[in-house]
């Protein structure tokens, strides 16, 4: 370096207009031409990488030198200048002195020295710059000529300034060495030129978009990757898309960021993630000439890295090796690659810790010069590389979706094992993509019938159901094993039925049943299955069951555990059995050995029977077994069998707050979860909720299925609440017609006839309410549980009236009482019946007692309607209302209690959400009102705030 305590003369021009970035570089060159003015001559090297802005800062030099009178030669060297020996120099030379075209054969050295007594000569006029842009692109007598002139400069007559910029950035191919490198230090100033900074660059953005919201300033600046070529080029192109919407508006429409008005901002468009979007084009033009001037193998590293981003994940090892690989290159040179270039700001660590392009758009300018062809080789090398490194197999599957068939067996297998995780982790979504490119690689038939079958059964749960339906057609054309043509034909059935066409998808497992003669237990499937999906239409599911009946009773060996299992399912809703019966018939068929393919149709069923039977931890126990089994990649109507079953164990239990808080997603008609949803948004005091889902439907229009009737059902309930008694009985009579109409009579399902009873007794028809209440014991009798006796007891005691109504209700509650505690809130509703006629009895003392008792219950449940309405008959009875717990676990509702008890255990939102059925927000909104209940503060107080009470 030159000695520090040389004379420092006042620079006359300190670049204070540049970039901070480029400041210190100026101050340099502003010194250097300074003390040439002042009659010592030097030279300044200005060195940098591609992009950082080395040629600005010299051309400002440039002009400032001769803005203070000193003579300015300039030489700009460029890739491929060469129109003979010395054409840098000649180029620098030309302005004052007319030379000839050298002699291509003459000796270098003799040329070298006319060039050299040619700049004596001048530089005797007047101090002298010598500006020489990009050295190390120049031709090699012309660089040898510079070096020389730098090394002797100080022997000229008057002072010349020798300013150099040279490239300095790490490349993958070894650079040759610079500029100095046989130079003494003392002779040369050197200042490499560093990235923009955030701030730097947002300042550019801001000078030429004042008014640009930050979030846009923002996004320019990481596209720019800390490059002034790219940051200028970029700003460039979106100028000119802010000034196009403008431009038909006048004189001011050429302001960015103003309307021609100028009084209000212009919205600023989103930067965008593709060049295709720019216009003219002057990004990705820099980003090609940022690869060129890096040399074919660093370019090469540069794009195969870019095509790497289109399927990107953690490659699981060290990407320099796997760039290295793909790009034929040195890994260690690939890796210090990576370092500068994440130094520069060009690539940014993604949130896996392994380097990416600063910005989309950046990538996709480096990909522009790509073909289609090759970025699909590469990424085929990578899923093949990944694959034999032990990449994770997302990683690898990514990369074969976005290659051509690699038609070799371990493809297919990497896409049905990616897609078999993305399932585990629930992104179905995810999984789909990669089954539709396994199909595209050569499959034996069996294998693409499995593919296809799990391929159009997520796409009939999807929103292309129509795609999964061909799928699913095309599945069970094709001849693989038994087993995987009852799948393909359930999935098919289930897809069939879900549409409305219940009498086709029966005929398909029919069908299917018919081919695979020797394979009994398949057969049961078969008949299982059809047995379900036949409810969904009346006289399908009538003329399936005498089938199914008539070859119980003819051919008993042929009716496997699930099919009988449903047999039974079918006499406890028609009245011919007692649920003491029907459970110690059901746990028998589920000690029998079943079949993997009958099994979900058995625990399923045992599961419905089990909940009406009031035996809801086993039943829940049974749910669980059967969803643990499910495959989200099979349709099969068990599943939403089993979750129907899980809603119904929710309301029975009168854990309204466990059902959906929100009106389920659209459909196409009333399902069994909007009916449980709307009974529990009436139960829980939520009217206007309740009011809109049950408006929610034309039911002209829903399917006739025993969804609908439960539906029926619920708009009943919520219509008598609502005080449209005529409206609530119209619902309870027409689900009534239609549940008999299918033999299904038991109360247990739905108990119509009380609640048509009730209707009556309020609409003035008390023989008709007696009619119905008297029927509905004598069914309950039959099946025998205390909430189905109970409540029939209830409601023909507030029928009947009188002393014997009163008895009635004693006996209900009597009952009710004993029963398990799911049962609370039907002794909720006796309770309250009790007091009402205790009250009318004129016994107000026992009224209020079970008034207030009824109120307590409610409270616990969370049955705001229960509760409300026997406040009001306690104020009725001229009482106070009942004083309700609020602090404490005593206040707690069965749900929240159920739901705080399992995160005491340590269980997280996430678990309990997932062990309970329910969205991860309710689970939160339960915890918070439970902190409030509870006077606690964190979860670790839960367990002693739990026990302490």
């Amino acid at each position: 370096m030159p000695d520090p305590q040389r004379e420092q003369p006042r620079p006359g021009w300190s670049g204070a207009d540049l970039p901070g970035e480029h400041r210190e570089a100026a101050a340099l060159l502003a010194a250097g031409i300074a003390r040439a003015r002042s009659g010592t001559g030097g030279l300044v090297l200005l060195r940098g990488a591609t992009g950082t802005g080395r040629t600005s800062v010299l051309e400002a030099a440039a002009e400032a030198a001769a803005a203070q009178g000193m003579r300015v030669l300039r030489s700009r060297c460029a890739p491929g200048y060469a129109s003979g020996p010395f054409a840098a120099v000649r180029q620098l030379l030309d302005p004052v002195v007319e030379l000839e075209q050298p002699d291509p054969a003459a000796d270098e050295q003799e040329q070298a020295a006319l060039l050299w007594r040619i700049l004596h000569a001048h530089a005797s006029e007047t101090p002298m710059l010598l500006a020489v842009d990009d050295v190390h692109l120049a031709d090699g007598p012309s660089y040898r000529w510079l070096v020389e002139t730098a090394r002797h400069v100080d022997r000229l007559p008057l002072p010349v300034l020798l300013a150099v910029t040279e490239r300095s950035q790490y490349d993958i191919d070894p650079p040759a060495p610079g500029f100095t490198h046989t130079l003494s230090p003392a002779l040369v100033d050197t200042h490499t030129l560093p990235p923009l900074t955030a701030d730097s660059a947002a300042r550019l953005v801001r000078t030429e978009h004042p008014d640009a919201p930050a979030e846009w300033i923002e996004t320019c600046t990481r596209a720019g990757a800390g490059s002034p070529l790219l940051l200028r080029a970029l700003l460039d192109d979106l100028g000119a898309v802010i000034r196009r919407p403008a431009a038909v508006h006048g004189d001011d429409a050429g302001t960015p960021g103003r309307h021609p008005a100028g009084d209000s901002p212009t919205p600023y468009p989103p930067v965008p993630e593709t060049s295709a979007a720019l216009y003219p084009g002057s990004y990705p033009a820099a980003v090609h000439w940022w690869l060129d001037s890096a040399g074919p193998v660093t370019a090469e590293v540069a794009r195969v890295l870019a095509v790497l981003g289109e399927g990107w994940s953690d490659p699981g090892e060290p990407l320099a090796g796997l760039l290295a690989e793909l790009a034929g290159a040195d890994p260690a040179r690939v890796a210090g690659w990576l370092t500068a270039m994440t130094g520069l700001g060009l690539l940014r660590s993604g949130p896996d810790g392994h380097p990416r392009y600063a910005h989309p758009l950046l990538r996709d300018a480096v990909l522009a010069g790509v073909p289609d062809a090759r970025r699909r080789a590469v990424h085929r090398a990578a899923a093949e590389t990944m694959l034999h490194r032990g990449a994770p197999t997302g990683t690898v599957a990514r990369h074969l979706l976005l290659c051509g068939p690699v038609d070799a067996p371990w493809a297919p297998a990497v896409l049905r094992d990616a897609a078999a995780l993305a399932l585990r982790d629930g992104r179905s979504e995810q999984a789909v993509p990669f089954l539709r490119r396994a199909l595209e690689e050569p499959l034996p038939e069996d294998h693409r019938q499995r593919i296809l079958t799990e391929l159009g059964s997520l796409e009939c749960a999807g929103p292309e159901s129509s795609a999964g339906m061909t799928r699913l057609t095309e599945a069970l054309r094709l001849h693989g094993t038994p087993q995987d043509r009852v799948r393909a034909a359930v999935a098919l059935g289930t897809a069939l039925a879900g549409r409305g066409r219940t009498r086709a998808a029966v005929e398909v497992l029919r069908t299917v049943d018919g081919q695979l003669s020797g394979h009994p237990d398949l057969g049961a499937a078969l008949q299982t299955a059809s047995a379900l999906l036949s409810d969904q239409d009346q006289t399908v599911r009538q003329d399936v069951y005498r089938r199914l009946s008539d070859t119980a009773e003819r051919s008993p060996e042929l009716v496997g555990p699930a099919a009988r299992a449903l047999l039974v399912r079918y006499a406890a809703t028609a009245a011919l059995t007692s649920a003491d019966d029907a459970m110690r018939r059901v746990r028998a068929l589920l000690a029998e050995p079943a079949h993997p393919l009958t099994e979900p149709f058995l625990l399923g069923t045992a599961a419905a029977v089990a909940q009406w039977a009031d035996e809801l931890d086993e039943a829940d126990r049974l749910v669980d077994r059967g969803l643990a089994g499910q495959r989200p990649d099979l349709l099969h109507p068990m599943h939403a069998a089993l979750l129907n079953t899980r809603a119904d164990i929710a309301a029975a239990r009168g854990e309204y707050a466990l059902l959906p808080a929100e009106r389920p997603g659209p459909a196409q008609g009333p399902s069994n979860v909007h009916a449980t949803t709307l009974i529990a948004l009436v139960e829980t005091g939520r009217a206007e909720q309740a009011r809109r889902l049950a408006d929610g439907f034309d039911l002209r229009e829903a399917p006739d299925n025993w969804e609908l009737n439960r539906f029926l059902y619920a708009r009943g309930v919520q219509r008598a609440a609502a005080d449209d008694t005529a409206g609530a009985l119209h619902d309870f009579l027409e689900c009534g017609r239609r549940q008999t109409a299918r033999d299904v009579v038991s109360p247990v399902v739905t108990p119509w006839r009380t609640a048509a009873a009730e209707c009556r007794l309020a609409l003035g028809s008390p023989r008709e309410a007696l009619a119905l209440a008297e029927e509905e014991l004598r069914l309950a009798r039959v099946w025998n549980t205390p909430r189905t006796v109970g409540r029939a007891l209830r409601v023909l005691g507030t029928v009947t009236g009188g002393r014997r109504g009163l008895h009635l209700a004693e006996e209900a509650v009597r009952i009710l009482t004993d029963a398990p505690p799911a049962a609370r809130g039907e002794l909720v509703a006796a309770l309250l019946a009790q007091g009402r006629q205790l009250t009318a009895a004129g016994e107000r003392a026992r009224a209020r007692e079970c008034l207030r008792t009824a109120a307590r219950h409610a409270e616990r449940l969370g049955a705001v309607r229960l509760r409300t309405l026997a406040e009001d008959a306690l104020r009725d009875g001229g009482a106070r209302r009942a004083a309700t717990v609020r602090t404490g676990s005593g206040s707690l509702t069965g749900s929240e209690l159920r739901i705080a008890r399992l995160a005491a255990d340590g269980r997280t939102n996430s678990e309990i959400a997932g062990l309970l059925h329910l969205a991860r927000r309710t689970v939160e909104t339960h915890l918070t009102s439970t902190y409030k209940k509870l006077g606690i503060r964190r979860r670790a107080e839960l367990g002693q705030a739990l026990s302490g009470d």
